[in-house]
């Protein structure tokens, strides 16, 4: 299995899962993947990068920026698409260096993917928008909503952090995989040990979906991998994160799988802390990315609280 230890099979990991298989078959997608993947445009930024993004549903309901999880892509989010409000306007981005978006040597911090998102909702002319991120989108989401507040209304972060407290950095992770990517070599291949690891789910998703999101990260030049753990996650950045999650005013809802092993209870309990007024909801039994486990039952949680009256 290469890098790969035997028990990884077992264990979930950041941008996708690694868990037992289950023999049930999941459910083809509701939503026509090609017709979706068809559906993105590349906007070139003031700041010279292009970026991809998908914009959909009801083109005069509320903006919501839906951003995407480490390797991932725009396409992360379609699990969950059926059951969103018709009352939103649903921007889905590719960040920068992932999907269709461009994949520049530098700059890989969560500012710079913050500026990228906050230039784009500029070209749509959209002033004011909720921002929901997942893992690595979220940390993004929390930083557009400290630094460009007038340009947030609600927040939603799934399967987020505000960093690991130094005194629990001694324990041992569920999966150390910062290690495990930094042992990868080029080429990426999308039917690897190792991608079919880091695409599993622990609750059946469609197979045609899983397939795409595969090729896609496989398709991310190794040294963006390596740029986005150096730059933004290395270390869970703690005193980084927790300096500014007091800029953190917008209303806040917090969402975790508990069986999560990537955001474990102390980095949990680090956002809670920085976020006391945040609402909280904790998925039974689901891991790293809940809204695939069960699409609806998230949805619902992010259709109640972005309805709440402005």
């Amino acid at each position: 299995m290469g890098s790969l230890t035997v028990g990884l099979a077992a264990l979930l990991l950041f941008g996708g899962f690694a868990v037992a298989r289950s023999a049930v078959p999941a459910p083809p997608s509701a939503i026509n993947l090609d017709d979706f993947d068809g559906r993105k445009r590349i906007v070139h930024l003031e700041n010279g990068e292009a970026l991809a993004y998908i914009d959909m549903g009801n083109p005069t309901g509320t903006p919501v920026v839906l951003i995407h999880g480490y390797t991932d892509n725009s396409r992360d989010w379609v699990p969950m698409l059926p059951f969103m409000s018709q009352d939103f306007r649903l921007i889905l981005v590719d960040l920068r260096g992932h999907g269709k978006s461009g994949k520049p040597d530098c700059c890989y911090t969560r500012f710079d993917f913050a500026y990228d998102i906050v230039l784009l909702l500029d070209q749509l002319k959209i002033e004011k928008a909720d921002v929901v991120g997942h893992s690595l989108g979220s940390i993004i989401g929390q930083t557009i909503a400290e630094f460009w507040p007038q340009r947030t209304d609600r927040v939603v972060l799934i399967s987020s952090t505000g960093g690991v407290p130094p005194s629990s950095r001694n324990k041992t992770p569920a999966f150390d995989y910062a290690a495990q990517i930094r042992q990868l070599h080029e080429p990426l291949e999308p039917d690897s040990p190792f991608m079919i690891a880091w695409w599993d789910s622990p609750t059946p998703v469609d197979a045609e979906f899983i397939r795409r999101e595969r090729i896609d990260s496989a398709a991310i030049p190794l040294r963006v991998w390596l740029a986005i753990l150096d730059q933004c996650l290395s270390g869970n950045r703690y005193e980084d994160l927790q300096g500014s999650l007091s800029r953190l005013r917008a209303p806040t809802l917090l969402i975790w799988g508990a069986k999560d092993p990537i955001m474990e209870e102390p980095a949990r309990a680090s956002l809670r802390r920085g976020l006391p007024k945040a609402q909280v909801r904790i998925f039974d039994g689901l891991g790293h990315n809940p809204f695939w486990e069960k699409p609806a039952a998230v949805a619902q949680s992010l259709n109640d609280f972005l309805a709440t009256a402005r």
